[in-house]
């Protein structure tokens, strides 16, 4: 649906006309459960969006409305909720009283959501939709903030309201990426470098189907096992705050000291950030097949050490193997099920997709979801026909 289709439909919901903002997807090509460990990682905002359709009321009523769900909501903006209620909604009234809490003076308003990224596929639905949520309750009191600060906002809405103890990256890369480029940022200073994605090259975002119904709590577990590491490891190494100050060589060497499942998570995460870094330096310089050789040591990493993939996410990557065109490829997001993301060469591109799509479906039974995907612009305003 276009915006101008979107703000026919907000005009016979509401008799308003709307401004509509958009808020991307993501992929993290590289640096995986990294973030939360102020580390190191490299997504790219994708073209699959969200999109917020916003205008004033003349009372204090926040009306939120879908076109994905059936349920409709209405708030008083003068006494929100305080903690989440467990439907979609809580990710648009969070950043209202994230907004709240920061002086914004909120007035009523209707608004009308069109989801455009795959829901529960690990390409961050829920930060596009805060997102862009953000951008359209601050343009109706003239809110004016610095898109990292929108992201930081964000976070403290899915953190605080939600519950979830997600890292930046999502709500960053939504705010900030930019077409025809990566992002490699510093989890901790939240200093950031823009990497080009060469020419003639595609993000094949491959959807298993499938999502373990264990993997919010594995993955608020593996924080937990990351935070136990640390202080492990701070008893030799008492400058340490987080597992980006620790490296490769200081894991190793006390492994017999450490639990053996502390050990994995931890040589994970510290070896992962130096992927990072590395795949950056080998993309701004053109180098695919290195690239791709770090992204196959990403997956066994999160397959082998931290222990998030899953057979359907594992036998994806196995597929991709030794198809035309493809330079690597690895698990992306929280792990338990979701996508894999592939470079691939564009020529080969809509070839590959329906070679993955056959292969993944002969091996598991499933026929997945794939996307062909360039890196795309960050959130903003759209234009209305």
């Amino acid at each position: 649906m276009t915006s101008s289709e979107l703000a026919l439909r907000f005009e016979n919901l509401f008799g308003a006309r709307p401004r509509i903002f958009r808020a991307p997807g993501r992929v993290n090509l590289i640096g995986e459960h990294t973030d939360y460990n102020d580390g190191f990682v490299m997504p790219s905002a994708i073209g699959l969006s969200t999109l917020v359709a916003i205008s004033a009321r003349p009372d204090r009523k926040l009306t939120i409305h879908s076109e994905q769900f059936s349920e409709n909501f209405e708030f008083n903006v003068d006494c929100l909720p305080t903690q989440h209620t467990g439907a979609w909604c809580d990710y648009v009234v969070g950043v209202a009283v994230m907004l709240q809490q920061r002086g914004c003076s909120l007035c009523g308003a209707n608004v009308l959501v069109r989801g455009g990224v795959p829901i529960g596929a690990g390409l961050s639905s829920s930060a596009a939709l805060e997102v862009a949520s953000a951008l359209a309750l601050m343009s109706l009191d003239g809110t004016s903030l610095l898109m990292p600060e929108v992201a930081k906002l964000c976070q403290r809405a899915e953190n605080v309201f939600i519950g979830a103890q997600v890292g930046i990256m999502d709500q960053f890369i939504s705010c900030l990426g930019k077409a025809g480029h990566a992002l490699l940022l510093d989890c901790r200073s939240l200093e950031f470098k823009m990497i080009p994605i060469p020419e003639g090259l595609c993000l094949v975002i491959c959807n298993s189907m499938v999502k373990h119904e264990h993997a919010s709590g594995e993955y608020n577990r593996r924080r937990q096992e990351c935070e136990e590491g640390v202080k492990l490891l701070a008893e030799w190494y008492p400058g340490a705050r987080a597992l980006r100050d620790i490296t490769t060589e200081q894991v190793q060497r006390h492994s017999q000291e450490m639990p053996p499942t502390i050990y994995k998570r931890c040589s994970h995460v510290v070896q992962e950030n130096q992927r990072a870094l590395s795949a950056a330096n080998l993309l701004a310089i053109d180098d695919l097949s290195g690239v791709g050789r770090l992204m196959r040591e990403s997956h066994r990493s999160l397959r082998d050490l931290y222990e998030v993939s899953c057979p359907e996410l594992d036998a994806m990557v196995e597929v991709a193997e030794g198809l035309p065109g493809y330079y690597g490829g690895r698990m992306t997001g929280g792990g338990f099920g979701g996508c894999t993301v592939n470079l691939v060469d564009s020529s080969h591109a809509q070839a590959f997709a329906e070679q993955i799509s056959e292969g993944y479906r002969r091996s598991r039974g499933i026929k997945p979801d794939v996307y062909i995907c360039s890196a795309a612009d960050g959130a903003g305003p759209e234009k209305i026909e």
